[in-house]
């Protein structure tokens, strides 16, 4: 999916690249060094499959998830 690529090429051009990377049909879930997790992709079909809530169906780069309590990602699965 050309969007993955878009979304992974900008996740590497940061100076905390990903450490961890899920992919689904038109998603991306990615978690950096620090327990940080982005998503990016393709959601058009399916609201808040990106984590950013109902109104947000694509993200082309990368856009970091809130995590309101200070919460570290360990692990990422995408379907």
């Amino acid at each position: 999916c050309a969007v993955r690529w878009l979304c992974f090429a900008a996740l590497l051009c940061e100076c905390n690249p990903p450490a961890r990377a899920a992919a689904g049909r038109q998603h991306s879930l990615f978690i950096d060094a620090e327990g940080r997790l982005s998503a990016c992709g393709d959601a058009t079909d399916r609201a808040g499959l990106l984590g950013h809530g109902d109104e947000v169906t694509r993200l082309n780069t990368p856009a970091r998830l809130p995590s309101p309590l200070g919460e570290r990602a360990v692990s990422v699965s995408a379907g």
